[in-house]
């Protein structure tokens, strides 16, 4: 599973950051970045729950 972050619909409110810290960072540019290339299978539930709850569903799943 690969996670992906659109730049253009982060508004930067960290739950991303908060839920799976393993997937997701917040860099310089104040937005959420995905860190790994590929998602681990131990953070997979929480790639789906951070997807799931970002307010702008800036976050897709694939």
């Amino acid at each position: 599973m690969k996670a992906n972050v659109n730049p253009d619909t982060c508004i930067g409110c960290e739950l991303c950051t908060s839920v799976c810290p393993d997937v997701f960072k917040m860099e310089d540019d104040g937005l959420a970045h995905c860190i790994v290339d590929e998602v681990p299978t131990n953070a997979k539930a929480c790639a789906q729950e951070a997807s799931d709850s970002c307010p702008t569903s800036a976050i897709s799943l694939s």
